[in-house]
């Protein structure tokens, strides 16, 4: 079996987690036990434990002595370990996305779609030969020459999020490493063992002992890396409480820090779309992952000529979604990751309920069938909301739309914008000019045209606006990912 599949594997057919040091897999003996299921069936199917201080301190001394030598080798070297990387992430893609789709629940089309994202950044971050070229000043005075170099900066520390257990990881673990750097990651203790798959990847690519390490556990691992004098910067995903944390705890410890945070996604169908096109995009975007993903469609927004229409026949596409395990083929909407987060949406829908909201498709009514032990909710459809209620205003990360009627298109993007969030928006438009004006007046970092999911790729960028981001540079690819893992250097000759 491809990845090492059966090495992970205990005696009762449940997985095994080892932090990943210097090279070598380390039994994990923390205190604090935290149970990995798979949420289609509700089954646990290992256990993670935190990494207490001690041994995230001796992780990051390895990392840091594997970044001293690390560094000193040829920036075009370094990338040839990225090539080998990124050929074995294509030969072991399905065996990495079944593990995704067992310990996430999204379906397979949707796992093998995470994994393509996560190697199409290994071929984004090989482009850091051309990205990290430097500039030069000849005689900027009589006889002096100045010049500008980025230089690898030392140990970075990566935070991921369970939505996207590999390509979260894969928006930095590439570039850090590929610039120079030397990373630490900590999965989601929800969603570690995708990352357990790729560390026979790491290993046959042949990166040195150290380069890349992975460590277990939940808050206290955290913050024993961010304690960590060691780590020059932080990379995160996850809720805005969280990133908030993470930032402002890195910028006291005098720490780079990158955070993605929650997100409340609108989307609006003008009357000149066709509805036919436009309904199976919104299908996907607010229902692909079961919601649970930060440039999801929360809120669909539309106006009163297209209203009934686009909403009666979103309604009747959504009824077609079909729960289950996502390693069946038939399955269209896999489960949510716990009971716990599946209880948190109930309370949503309570609270649009109780607020006013009119529940047109209620998807506490779904049936799982033989999965009925797993995670699951069905689709939901409040219509009728404004943006004063709970379901509008909050993250919902959830199979949960609510749809707002503004009264034409200046009203549709002023109840974008009250949003605290601005992660993403989409608007779908035969208009040349409602295109024009909404990705210039809405305040979202990614802005999608006839696009259900604005997800930027992997050479871009993934912006994000007011509470949706927090840090200076942005994560993934494009000139963002050079300046937040190097440092300047400014060399003044004279000869």
């Amino acid at each position: 079996m491809g990845c090492g599949g059966e090495e992970m594997k205990t005696e009762n057919m449940e997985y095994k987690v080892f932090n990943y040091v210097n090279g070598q897999r380390v039994e994990n003996k923390g205190k604090t036990e935290y149970r990995v299921f798979n949420p289609a069936f509700g089954k646990q199917i290992a256990s993670v434990f935190d990494t207490g201080a001690e041994d995230v301190n001796k992780a990051v001394d390895y990392a840091y002595d594997a970044f001293l030598k690390w560094s000193k080798i040829p920036i075009t070297d370094r990338i040839k370990y990225l090539f080998r990387l990124e050929n074995l992430m294509r030969e072991n893609a399905d065996e990495l996305a079944k593990m995704v789709t067992i310990e996430h629940g999204k379906t397979f089309k949707e796992a093998q779609g995470e994994v393509l994202r996560a190697i199409e950044n290994v071929e984004a971050a090989c482009s850091s030969t051309y990205n990290i070229m430097g500039k030069n000043n000849k005689n900027i005075s009589a006889g002096i020459d100045e010049e500008l170099i980025r230089v690898p900066m030392g140990v970075f520390a990566a935070i991921t999020p369970f939505n996207f257990p590999i390509m979260v990881a894969f928006w930095f673990i590439p570039y850090a490493i590929g610039l120079g750097n030397t990373i630490i990651v900590k999965p989601s203790e929800k969603t570690p063992l995708t990352m357990q798959k790729t560390l026979d990847l790491f290993d046959k690519a042949g990166f040195p002992p150290g380069v890349i390490s992975v460590v277990n556990g939940a808050v206290d691992t955290v913050n024993a890396l961010l304690n960590n004098d060691k780590i020059v910067g932080v990379s995160f995903v996850g809720s805005t409480g969280a990133a908030k944390y993470i930032v402002s705890t890195a910028s006291a410890k005098h720490k780079r820090s990158q955070a993605g945070a929650s997100a409340k996604n609108y989307e609006l169908v003008m009357p000149d779309a066709d509805p036919e096109k436009v309904v199976p995009h919104l299908i996907s975007s607010f229902y692909g992952n079961a919601g649970e993903r930060c440039l999801a469609g929360s809120v669909l927004v539309t106006l009163p000529e297209n209203h009934d229409k686009i909403v009666n026949l979103f309604k009747k596409q959504a009824q077609k979604l079909i729960l289950g395990y996502g390693l069946d083929e038939n399955v269209t909407l896999g489960p949510l990751i716990r009971s716990e987060h599946r209880e948190r949406v109930l309370g949503y829908i309570d609270s649009g309920i109780s607020e006013g909201a009119k529940l047109i498709l209620d998807g506490r009514t779904f049936d799982a069938g033989k999965y009925r032990d797993g995670f699951f909710l069905g689709p939901s459809i409040f219509d009728d909301a404004s943006t004063d209620m709970k379901i509008i205003r909050e993250e919902i990360f959830g199979p949960v739309a609510s749809v707002i009627e503004a009264k034409d298109f200046d009203d549709a993007i002023e109840i974008i914008n009250k949003s605290q969030y601005g992660n993403a928006s989409t608007i779908f438009t035969n208009s040349g000019t409602y295109a024009e004006r909404f990705t210039e007046e809405v305040q979202a970092g990614n802005i999608g045209v006839n696009i259900g999911v604005a997800a930027p790729i992997a050479f871009y960028p993934f912006a994000g606006y007011k509470n949706s981001f927090f840090g200076d540079l942005h994560a993934q690819g494009g000139p963002d990912h050079v300046m937040f893992f190097t440092d300047s250097k400014v060399i003044i000759k004279r000869w």
